[in-house]
């Protein structure tokens, strides 16, 4: 029996502790070992989780627990969740976690620190595509020429409104807004932030580049109008916010920013919340990914991947390499 923690049981860690209840049986079979939730950590314990697990306030209650084999971390934020992966990994224990911004900004330390240790991260980029597991794994055999990808189901939503129905933006950001797809305070979706950390964690895996989202263009959609959305149309085009990794001459590009796209190209059918990502590599061509960016259970089936792949046995080095790139790691173009 593999036994599990979760730090941060919220509308994900919730998803992920009823999956593995109400799908034991299968996952056992394609594990090979039944996967228990022993024990989450949340912020308020007067909260309806809607969990059948024990919980509790202090992450130590999961950290320093030598029965649990897995950390799932869910919090959230940089520092705090940093400081408790770091020590879980210290433990002995496997982390899978969804946090980009903790990826962001601490990803080759904790690879460092993880050593031959699990630390998985599907979750973390794109929801419930596998993204990840397709650039460390799927697509190990290529040089990456470019990713680039729709990823931010918020910003996309409000996109097509605009497209499609004519709104202006202050008009779907409050509509966003009011369906939970936009937070009280936008800017990390729509200045482009939340998309900046995940092309960060894929050019990591694809080229071996350790950036900080300071170290990139980022440019969100807060200036977009009817009339750009107008004159995109008339030219045959369609307005996307994408993140942007290129292999040029002289190392890679990375940038997120609204972007002119052909309308009959398959990204620019992207529509409402979904999320898609292409990745062309020198051998297999353009590949595409296509699905939920977001959502508790959509998320959860990424985050349980990582679980289930870590009781197989099946991880290997956390950003894809074992050892270093020949003539260093491709260097950031401004």
């Amino acid at each position: 029996m593999v036994k599990v923690g979760i730090l941060g049981v919220g509308t994900v860690g919730a998803s992920v502790a009823n999956i593995l209840e109400r799908n034991a049986d299968i996952l056992e079979a394609r594990a090979g070992k039944k996967i228990v939730v022993k024990h989450g950590v949340v912020q308020n314990m007067g909260k309806e989780r809607g969990v059948n697990i024990t919980l509790s306030t202090d992450p130590m209650d999961i950290i320093n627990d030598p029965d649990i084999d897995i950390v799932v971390e869910l919090m959230g934020g940089v520092e705090e969740p940093y400081a408790l992966v770091k020590k879980a990994l210290e433990n002995g224990k496997a982390v899978v976690t969804a946090n980009k911004a903790l990826l962001a900004y601490h990803r080759y330390e904790l690879q460092e620190i993880a050593g031959d240790l699990p630390l998985m991260y599907e979750a973390s980029t794109a929801g419930g595509i596998p993204i990840i597991g397709a650039l460390r794994n799927g697509l190990t055999a290529n040089h990456i020429e470019s990713i680039q990808g729709i990823m931010n189901g918020t910003t996309n939503y409000m996109l097509t409104k605009m497209i499609n129905e004519g709104a202006l933006y202050d008009e779907i950001l409050k509509e966003a807004q009011a369906l939970g797809y936009a937070e009280a305070d936008p800017t990390f979706d729509v200045g482009g932030f939340d998309a900046s950390h995940k092309l960060l964690i894929l050019a990591s895996i694809a080229y071996g580049i350790d950036a900080k989202p300071e170290d990139i263009l980022i440019e969100g959609i807060e200036h977009i109008t009817q009339t750009d959305v107008a004159f995109a149309k008339e030219f045959g085009y369609e307005i996307k916010l994408l993140g942007i990794a290129k292999k040029v001459e002289h190392g890679v590009e990375l940038r997120v920013h609204p972007t002119l796209i052909p309308a009959s190209s398959m990204i620019a059918k992207v529509d409402g919340v979904m999320n898609a990502v292409s990745v062309v590599g020198d051998s297999v061509g353009e590949t595409m990914y296509y699905g939920a960016g977001a959502g508790g259970e959509a998320t959860a089936s990424a985050v349980i991947a990582d679980i289930v792949d870590i009781v197989r046995g099946n991880h290997g080095p956390m950003l894809g390499y074992k050892k270093g790139l020949e003539g260093g790691s491709f260097e950031l173009l401004p």
